[in-house]
């Protein structure tokens, strides 16, 4: 029975959770943490994949929910609501970690890949222990600064802060009984995933990019810098229907502007000028190619729209900050009744604990060797850090985790470092290093703060113990943030971050790539800001029509055949949905999440397998080849790229067909 929520934050009598404070069922158990882990593991990596690829990743509160009850139900012992709220919350904290890592520590690897750079004589290499140094120090604060917020955010304001995806997993773990067909959904989408991904990149099927420069008659009416098509997997087709047909739609657009529009005007300039060069290119504009036009053009405009993007992202929510910020301020420094014991479901970390490990992070975080991390620097992460984790736990309350711009509060958090670090003389690539590891500690942080208080929320609604659930969720963030650095140095070795770093098309890392521009930019005074003020006004021109302009930017930023497959999904999302009671279409949009879940782990986890599986094997002595660039070589040759198509058409229906058929207790 869901309970009342009360208007304004205000309830008549006190709110009963559904496991009551006066009961102890079992919590914590061996079971549920071994099992925690392995879901931390398994979306952390998949996460990191599809992150690198396509810059965005999906939530794992949800899928992990299910898995948890459909494996623990296997056991001799029926496991309790409590149990399966541990899982689901260990579970998310490896996606949210994944997302802050992604988003940062490849600029290491940009960096470092850039002839440029590499002529100042600097070493920018960053080693495996210290990307999970930076993880577990960043994963922690994100958990411990959100501790002091929760009686205030997920409590007293019960009745106005929703929290969409706590309460939707707190539903799930209640309607128990259910779980079965709900978890047979994502693992349908799993197995489905898995096949595709393995008759399609380790037998060589068909290819999993197709696209097509104009010529010909293309050319003479569009010119022959446009280009489309599609990467054919189904991570993609499965993001799609995830964030739904608003936000793919947006995605599209910026992707259609820059390779559709602003790609073939730029061809016909050099047209009519064939000796034009512009910079920042080092080759005429009649002479490029539509991957050229990308890389020395379309790509910064794509940078100046996210940063603007994600600024305007920031300050629509300034009032949120402003509010919270005073909140969590007087929530840090004493609280009513204080030395009272609390009850079970009231019961968290105690604030001494809290201020000792963020005392402790700090000191850690100073003295780390090899970061070059100046005490200022430290400073910037830790005020950064709670400033960021008060207005993610408020923003997710109100909208929910896909809506919190984690990207323009880490490259405020950078431009205001540079900023402060060039102030105090640290320049050039000595300033790029401080910068990117105070960002990186902020980006975790920040990413952990949204995660945890949407699990908090779950936990208040069932009746969850709060300091069993704040320490599982360091246990399942810490698991992996032990192999994320592993993850990024062997993605690296076998696709590289940057064209040209393998020989294969690289991991686009498009947050990463557009936090290395900026910082790189400022520190030194070489960033081409012509195209990324132009950027910047697509992205306020967007805005100003009053669409959020975040996603168009992603678009812009992101190659074309990255988008298209985005919006099939989203089409689908649509589509069952129209013209229905609304009961039906949120269990039609239920049964599609869950199945596109699935989807999401098996092609990603499988492209981690693809990953490893080239990086061990010689490709002239196995028939293992490059995923990312697979239009060459594919066993159905020149019927390869219609192969494709058709394939993928297919399982656009199937997505359709699972989402909307009938089911029983969904």
């Amino acid at each position: 029975m869901n309970e009342p929520n009360a208007p304004k934050g205000q309830s008549t009598k006190k709110f009963e959770p559904f496991v009551p404070a006066s009961q102890s069922p079992a919590e914590v158990t061996w079971r549920a943490i071994f099992l925690g882990v392995a879901v931390a593991l398994v979306f952390g990596l998949a996460n990191a994949y599809l992150g690198l690829k396509v810059g965005m990743t999906v939530s794992a509160s949800i899928p992990a929910a299910v898995i948890s009850m459909a494996i623990l139900r296997m056991s001799r012992n029926r496991p309790t609501v409590l149990e399966n709220n541990i899982v689901q919350g260990m579970g998310s904290a490896g996606e949210s970690l994944a997302a802050g890592i992604i988003f940062t520590v490849p600029a290491f690897f940009i960096w470092s890949a850039s002839s440029e750079l590499k002529a100042q004589g600097y070493d920018f290499s960053i080693a495996q222990w210290q990307i999970m140094a930076l993880a577990i120090l960043g994963g922690a604060l994100g958990v411990l600064l959100m501790i002091p917020l929760r009686r205030f955010l997920v409590e007293k304001e019960h009745g106005n802060l929703k929290y969409p995806e706590g309460t939707a997993c707190a539903e799930i773990i209640k309607a128990g009984d259910q779980g079965g067909s709900r978890a047979k959904l994502v693992f349908s989408g799993i197995g489905v995933g898995v096949v595709y991904k393995v008759i399609m990149s380790l037998v060589k099927g068909w290819p999993e990019v197709v696209d097509y420069n104009f010529k010909g008659v293309g050319s003479k009416l569009i010119g022959k810098g446009g280009t489309i098509g599609i990467d054919a997997t189904p991570a993609l087709l499965a993001v799609g229907y995830i964030i739904g047909p608003q936000i793919s739609a947006m995605m599209l657009s910026g992707a259609v502007l820059g390779y559709l529009a602003i790609g073939p005007l730029l061809s016909f300039v050099g047209t009519q000028a064939p000796d034009l060069i512009v910079a920042p290119g080092n080759i005429p504009l009649s002479q490029m190619d539509p991957g050229q036009l990308r890389n020395f053009y379309i790509k910064y405009l794509g940078v100046g729209a996210v940063t603007l993007g994600g600024f305007v992202s920031l300050m629509k929510s300034f009032p949120i900050i402003i509010e919270s910020f005073k909140q969590g301020f007087k929530q840090l420094v004493g609280g009513k009744g204080a030395a009272e014991k609390p009850e079970r479901t009231a019961y968290d970390l105690p604030m001494k604990w809290v201020l000792l490990g963020v005392l402790a992070i700090i000191l850690v975080v100073g003295l780390l060797p090899g970061t070059g991390l100046p005490w200022v620097g430290v400073i910037l992460a830790v005020v950064f850090g709670f400033f960021f984790v008060v207005v993610a736990a408020r923003i997710v309350g109100l909208v929910g985790s896909s809506s919190m711009p984690v990207s323009g509060m880490t490259i405020s958090t950078l431009i205001v470092t540079c900023l402060v670090l060039v102030g105090l003389g640290f320049f050039g690539p000595k300033g790029m290093i401080a910068a990117m590891m105070v960002g990186t500690i902020v980006c975790v942080a920040v990413s952990m703060s949204g995660d945890i208080s949407q699990d908090l929320k779950t936990g208040f609604l069932l009746g969850g113990t709060p300091i069993r659930m704040q320490l599982t969720t360091l246990i399942g963030m810490a698991a992996p943030a032990l192999v994320m650095g592993f993850m990024l140095f062997y993605l690296r070795d076998t696709f590289g971050f940057v064209e040209g770093q393998t020989g294969r098309a690289p991991m686009l890392a498009p947050q990463a790539n557009v936090m290395a521009t900026v910082v790189s930019g400022i520190m030194n005074g070489n960033l081409p800001w012509a195209p990324i003020i132009v950027g910047a006004f697509l992205a306020l021109s967007v805005e100003l029509l009053g669409i959020g302009a975040l996603p168009f930017a992603i678009g812009l930023y992101l190659p074309l055949n990255l988008s298209t497959p985005i919006m099939l999904g989203g089409i689908i999302a649509w589509v069952i949905g129209r013209n229905v009671a609304p009961a039906l279409a949120e269990a039609r949009n239920m049964q599609g999440v869950l199945f596109s879940s699935g989807l999401v782990a098996g092609d990603a986890l499988m492209g981690v397998v693809v990953a490893f599986l080239i990086g061990i094997f010689d490709q002239s002595y196995a028939p293992f080849y490059d995923a990312h660039d697979g239009q060459f070589a594919s066993l159905t040759a020149g019927f390869g790229p219609w192969l494709s198509i058709i394939l993928f058409a297919l399982l656009a229906i199937l997505l359709y067909r699972v989402s909307k058929r009938e089911m029983k207790a969904v």
